[in-house]
């Protein structure tokens, strides 16, 4: 989706990508008698990053405009029409902190500014920007004020007002009925675990909730604003999806899983229990708790951290879980209590909760992992000695950074990790990192810096053939525990993609990582025979 077409379907304004100066990374298909190389450009943290135009076509003539371009220094990451003439664009630097909002004249070419949003750290790009009141207004969000929250700009750039206030995040804009009055948004109120739709008046106003059960509900607006489509599902409950008109009324109940639903309550599964806790520091973290259905307080079980904890994201959510969940489930019924506590880093805590880990990523996170297996091991039914982790992605990154900056970890499940951040791209690392070169401290926060202070039972996962986090992240880290005498688990999926998944490879994987948590953290309480 590199192109936009203009309101009279006259014009197409595309992206032009130049990759010429990006260094090719090499994978390896191993399973021909011969092993094939397969290039992808790759921009590195630090590297060469593509050079961007941003062209005009007309469709009758031919005729191409270059309206804007950038070097690899900077991006483009959103373009379209603001009317026949003009394009709206978005143009952000290498460091990500300064992003400039800019009118260009597809006739004449030239490129004029509208306003600059910046940030010590970093401004998030999202599709919060929507015109109306016929291209004299627009709306933004901003965390300038320490949240995330809505305004309204003239075509000058300037401020008008601010929609929303208060301490918690707006998550998205679903649109600007005008000939209502309102803007449409979700946001985590009135907990951040929790995901409501609000609408606010365009004069500003009172915020008006408009979904009432406590759980994440996502939103899909009809196009006149009359309607919306509504699933919603609670950490426990599987999603339902229905029609409500803009009023409060239900329509229709469009699917409500109701074979699932009973299937779940036959099992007789326990719902995750949600709760605080605060950090030696001073700081509160939320969770959640799943134990096993036939829980005994007088008993002393294994507790596995579940983790992700990257910039802006969730895992303590009141929304349905899916598979995982399920499968978190099964290892409650095997006697490991299942746990996740969202980290300072991660999202609806307003900006200062989230960026705190600017130019140091892993600290702060795996810091507060730490404290979260310390909690556990104060409460009366957790044994201290069988406290694991486990995680996938930045979650595997985490798990196996914590297992190196804390000796409370028995044992760790770290999938397709990132094991040093110079070898991740450029666009999402350099924006909580800046580059290599200038913030190396930060870059050695990362497994193969640390492998010497492993404590613990590793079980390092990976596939060979992830385009995003490369195999050559866990082929490093195994290098530098060998290096350091750490003996460790190793379990590689051969052409499999950072899902790991096809055929019968999710069923392996989940099998192989439930035998090996049972075999460290619940046989390890039984004594030998």
């Amino acid at each position: 989706d590199a192109w936009r077409w203009s309101p009279d379907g006259s014009r197409i304004a595309y992206w032009r990508f130049d990759q010429s100066a990006v260094r090719t990374f090499y994978m390896i298909d191993d399973l021909g008698h011969y092993a094939e190389l397969i290039p992808l450009r790759y921009p590195k943290a630090g590297t060469e990053n593509s050079t961007v135009e941003i062209r005009v076509v007309d469709i009758g003539s031919g005729a191409t405009k270059t309206i804007t371009s950038v070097d690899g220094d900077s991006y483009l990451p959103r373009m379209d029409w603001m009317d026949t003439d003009a394009l709206l664009v978005q143009r952000l630097n290498r460091h990500q902190n300064r992003l400039e909002v800019l009118r260009a004249d597809t006739r004449t070419g030239s490129v004029e500014p509208l306003f600059v949003e910046t940030d010590s750290a970093w401004v998030d790009v999202d599709d919060d920007l929507i015109w109306f009141d016929s291209g004299r207004r627009f709306l933004w969000s901003s965390e300038r004020d320490g949240w995330n929250h809505l305004y309204v700009y003239g075509r000058d750039g300037r401020v008008q007002r601010q929609l929303t206030k208060g301490e918690w995040d707006v998550a998205s804009v679903l649109g600007v009925d005008e000939r209502g009055g309102f803007v449409y948004f979700t946001a985590a109120q009135p907990t951040p675990m929790e995901l409501h739709l609000f609408r606010v008046p365009l004069r500003g106003g009172r915020i008006e909730q408009l979904t009432k059960e406590p759980g994440t509900h996502y939103i899909t607006m009809s196009p006149g604003f009359t309607y919306y489509v509504d699933t919603w599902s609670r950490a426990g409950t599987p999603p339902t999806t229905r029609l409500f008109s803009t009023d409060g009324r239900l329509s229709r109940t469009l699917a409500e899983n109701s074979t699932v639903a009973e299937r779940i309550g036959q099992l007789g599964l326990q719902p995750p229990e949600f709760f605080q806790f605060e950090t030696t520091d001073g700081v509160t973290l939320n969770g959640w708790m799943i134990k096993p259905a036939n829980f005994d307080p007088s008993r002393r079980y294994a507790a596995l951290l579940y983790v992700y904890g990257g910039p802006g994201s969730q895992t303590v959510t009141d929304a349905w879980g899916g598979s995982r969940y399920l499968w978190h489930q099964l290892l409650a019924e095997r006697g490991i209590i299942v746990v996740s506590v969202d980290n300072r880093g991660t999202g609806a805590r307003g900006r200062d909760f989230k960026k705190v880990t600017y130019l140091n990523l892993g600290d702060y996170e795996t810091r507060d992992q730490a404290e979260a297996a310390r909690w556990l091991a104060s409460q009366p039914y957790i044994d201290p000695s069988r406290i694991g982790i486990w995680g996938w992605s930045y979650g595997g990154y985490m798990t196996a950074l914590a297992m190196m900056n804390s000796d409370r970890f028995a044992a760790g499940v770290s999938v397709a990790p990132v094991t040093d951040w110079r070898l991740y791209d450029t666009i999402y690392t350099e924006r909580f990192m800046r580059t290599p070169q200038e913030n190396p401290e930060g870059y050695d926060n990362s497994p193969v810096h640390k492998a010497d202070r492993l404590t613990g039972e590793l079980l390092l996962i990976h596939g060979t053939g992830d385009d995003n986090v490369h195999f050559q992240n866990a082929v490093q880290l195994v290098d530098a525990l060998q290096a350091a005498g750490k003996q460790f688990d190793l379990m590689i999926y051969p052409n499999r993609t950072h899902s790991i998944s096809g055929g019968s490879t999710t069923v392996h994987l989940f099998t192989m990582i439930t035998d090996w948590l049972v075999e460290k953290l619940v046989d390890a309480d039984r004594p030998a025979s």
